[in-house]
C-alpha cells in the first residue's frame, strides 16, 4: 500500500522528467548557433542499423556558426551526407572527403518566429504532462481515501504539496521558454 509520500515523491520525480525532457527538446531547436544535439535525430546506415550521427562521428563547433562532422569511419562521408540533406535542418553540407561542414547562417526574422512558436508548443505540451502528472497524483490520493486509509485533512495537506510541485515545475517551464526565446531572438 502507498503512502502519501510515496504518491508525492514517485509524481515529482515524474515532473523532473518532464523538464528534463523539455530541456532536451529545446536544444534540438535550431537558433542560429551550432549545436551537436541538432544531429541527435538524424541517422545513418552503418552496418545495416540506423545509428545517430553522434555515434558514428567526432562533432566540433570550432565557431558559433558551424559544425564539423569527422566520421570515425571515412565510408561513412556520403551517407553521413544524405542523411543531412533529407533531414529537416535546412542546411547544405560541405563534403571535403575527410569531414563534413554545416554551416549555419543566422536564421531570418520570420524563422526566429517560427521557432519561437516551436518552443511555445514544446513548452506547453510540457505544461500538459505536468498537469496530468497532477491528475495522476491526486486520484491515487482519491483511492486512498475511498480505503479509509487517509484522513480528509491529510488528503487537503497532500493536495496542496502535489499543487505546489506543480505550480514550482509550470514556473520552470516558463522560464526556460522565457530564456529559450531570448536566445533564438537575439541577433
Amino acid at each position: 500500500m502507498s503512502t502519501v509520500d510515496d504518491i508525492i515523491a514517485t509524481h515529482e520525480g515524474q515532473m523532473d522528467k518532464t523538464l528534463e525532457n523539455l530541456t532536451h527538446e529545446f536544444s534540438s531547436v535550431r537558433t542560429g548557433r551550432a549545436s551537436a544535439a541538432m544531429l541527435e535525430r538524424i541517422s545513418v546506415e552503418y552496418y545495416g542499423t540506423a545509428t545517430p550521427i553522434t555515434q558514428v562521428a567526432g562533432i566540433k563547433s570550432p565557431e558559433a556558426h558551424l559544425l564539423v562532422i569527422e566520421p570515425w569511419d571515412k565510408s561513412l562521408l556520403k551517407e553521413i551526407e544524405k542523411a543531412i540533406m533529407s533531414s529537416d535542418l535546412g542546411i547544405t553540407p560541405s563534403n571535403d572527403g575527410n569531414m563534413i561542414r554545416l554551416p549555419f547562417p543566422p536564421p531570418t526574422e520570420e524563422r526566429r518566429k517560427e521557432l519561437v512558436k516551436q518552443c511555445r508548443a514544446i513548452a506547453e505540451d510540457a505544461k500538459v504532462s505536468i498537469r496530468n502528472i497532477r491528475r495522476d497524483a491526486n486520484a491515487r490520493l482519491e483511492r486512498l481515501i475511498k480505503d479509509e486509509s487517509l484522513p480528509k485533512d491529510e488528503e487537503h495537506r497532500a493536495e496542496e504539496k502535489i499543487q505546489k510541485l506543480t505550480d514550482l515545475h509550470v514556473d520552470k517551464i516558463s522560464l526556460a521558454l522565457k530564456n529559450k526565446e531570448t536566445e533564438i531572438m537575439e541577433i
